[in-house]
């Protein structure tokens, strides 16, 4: 085997090894590897359906949490700009 053959050997044998530890850290770290043919493959996550179903549920709650608290701020500030005398003369019919 002649210099020029082992050279030609050598570049593609470093392209060769360079392509498959790049593509062996991509994918470690979640990002899309390449395929032959220029298509890309994607990590997929498990626990994906899970996450949605938790956030789901969790914003659900959030969310009426929210309203209740909308309702009492409205009260308080119902309180706060009501006329001093109505409020008082209430509070009087009630006792």
């Amino acid at each position: 085997m002649g210099n020029g053959q082992f050279f030609v050997l050598s570049i593609i044998a470093i392209s060769t090894i360079g392509w498959v530890i790049t593509s062996w850290i991509r994918a470690k770290h979640g990002y899309p590897v390449e395929g032959e043919w220029g298509g890309t493959s994607h990590k997929g996550d498990p626990d994906a359906g899970r996450k949605i179903a938790l956030l789901t549920t969790e914003n659900e709650t959030l969310t009426g949490k929210v309203l209740r608290l909308e309702e009492r701020i409205s009260v308080l500030e119902r309180i706060a700009t009501d006329q001093p005398n109505r409020l008082s003369a209430e509070i009087e019919n009630l006792r």
